[in-house]
């Protein structure tokens, strides 16, 4: 069946949290960033709130300043400092094939839906990197009470696009989490979460893999 909408995730795929300020705790970022996992230093209920951290806004917030704390940011407001600075717009990179892979998948009459395991609002950094318009529904794990890779946040995406699972490619960086598009019948393709400087063309490949972007 021919495709007729795509589905991004946002961090690790779209996007990147990059930052120089952050560079001194690189490992640390990737950690708290990563799609699956638990933060170290949590006491077992912390590790519970940290698996559904993106379904709540102060959840979210509240576990990653108790997990940074963990990881040795102990200054008084470093931990709330630092977790600011990882949902800042500004502190976030576009892969240097994002706008081209939006851009595209728009121009060729395809839906698009950015859906996320998150709890802040994403569209600041669409907003701040001009691709807003590109994207027709955004949807979020903490606005929906819906976690990837559960089945139904991948159909809402694609009720609220208004096409059927069969003509989706969903594209993420989480074989565990974006793969689950697969149990809806939807097409996946799977892309590195490297540093944007060395992941250049990953999001067009797959969209040329499936057909998108003539070869």
């Amino acid at each position: 069946m021919a495709l007729r909408a795509v589905l991004f995730d946002f961090s690790g795929t779209l996007f990147r949290l990059e930052h120089d300020a952050l560079e001194e705790h690189g490992d640390l970022m990737r950690a708290l960033t990563a799609p699956v996992g638990v933060a170290e230093g949590l006491t077992p209920e912390m590790e519970e709130l940290w698996l559904r951290r993106d379904l709540d806004a102060e959840v979210h917030r509240d576990v990653h300043v108790v997990a940074l704390r963990a990881a040795g940011l102990t200054e008084p407001g470093a931990a709330l400092a630092f977790y600011e600075r990882l949902v800042s717009a500004a502190y976030w990179r576009a892969y240097p094939d994002t706008v081209e892979a939006l851009r595209t998948v728009s121009e060729a009459g395809l839906r698009v839906a950015v859906v996320s395991n998150t709890g802040w609002n994403v569209r600041a950094v669409l907003d701040r990197f001009g691709v807003s318009h590109l994207v027709d529904e955004v949807v979020l794990s903490y606005e929906e009470g819906l976690i990837k890779p559960d089945p139904k946040i991948f159909l809402l995406a694609c009720e609220r696009l208004r096409v059927d699972p069969s003509e989706v490619l969903m594209v993420g960086d989480s074989e565990e989490a974006d793969g689950g598009a697969a149990a809806v019948g939807s097409r996946v393709a799977i892309v590195e979460p490297l540093r944007t400087a060395e992941r250049p063309t990953a999001l067009v490949d797959s969209l040329r893999k499936h057909g998108i972007i003539p070869v």
